[in-house]
């Protein structure tokens, strides 16, 4: 292993609005409320104008980038399947860590990327899973997922429908992976999380609970990370 050592994000990166001076909408009186307060927090997220200029198709490719600097997820060469992977910004990642076979399905439709092989549909979907695992050449070192269903507004609706779509995620990883293989996923800090987790820790050597820099602070939230899938015990 001969790669160069990645440079590590200790910091948001430069850009954007200076420091003190947010900027404003200039056609603010056109915006509902809550558009206009998402409007006015991507003028001045630091993540947003560093994702421009970088190139990547979402602010997104800073968590991945940050997780993968302190944990070393990416192997070079390694199968990768990403799960809700529209619009690309995690798959770019993936690409600039020179991961081999790199397989993304989400339910939008998402720009061809070089390097990527991208499906649109759902991964729970009868015979996806096999022909995801068949793009991929086999067992998969690492199964990621920065998926959340729309919101409908209603608080715990919302948070169980979002633990269910990560369960259904843990439980593909599981089926997708090498023994050793790792599975990253937004989740949302709530009580509903730790049976999750524990099943988690059931499964892999170690769980970790994640916020990255560019998750905004105002957000629940995080990112599981469980590393070394215990191999599957012989059937009787």
């Amino acid at each position: 292993m001969s790669e160069p050592p990645r440079k590590r994000m200790v910091r948001p990166p430069g850009g954007g609005a200076p420091r003190g001076k947010a900027q404003r909408l200039a056609t603010a009186k056109s915006h509902t409320a809550s558009s206009q307060a998402w409007l006015t927090r991507q003028l001045n997220d630091p993540f947003v104008a560093e994702a421009k200029v970088r190139g990547y198709r979402s602010r997104a490719a800073f968590k991945l980038i940050e997780i993968d600097d302190r944990l070393r997820l990416i192997r070079r060469g390694g199968r990768v399947i990403d799960l809700g992977c529209a619009p690309g910004g995690w798959l770019q990642v993936l690409a600039e860590r020179k991961a081999g076979q790199v397989i993304g399905i989400d339910l939008l439709p998402v720009e061809p990327l070089a390097g990527a092989t991208v499906l649109q549909g759902d991964f729970t979907d009868p015979g996806c899973e096999e022909r995801l695992l068949a793009l991929a050449g086999g067992p998969v070192d690492l199964v990621l997922s920065d998926m959340a269903p729309n919101t409908t507004g209603h608080r715990q609706t919302d948070h169980a429908r979002i633990m269910a779509l990560v369960e259904a995620a843990g439980e593909f990883a599981q089926r997708a992976l090498k023994p050793g293989g790792a599975f990253v996923a937004k989740a949302f800090q709530g009580g509903e999380t730790a049976p999750l987790i524990a099943e988690l820790k059931r499964a892999f050597a170690e769980v970790r609970i994640i916020k990255p820099k560019a998750s905004r602070p105002e957000s629940s939230e995080v990112y599981l990370v469980a590393t070394g899938l215990r191999a599957a015990a012989p059937h009787d």
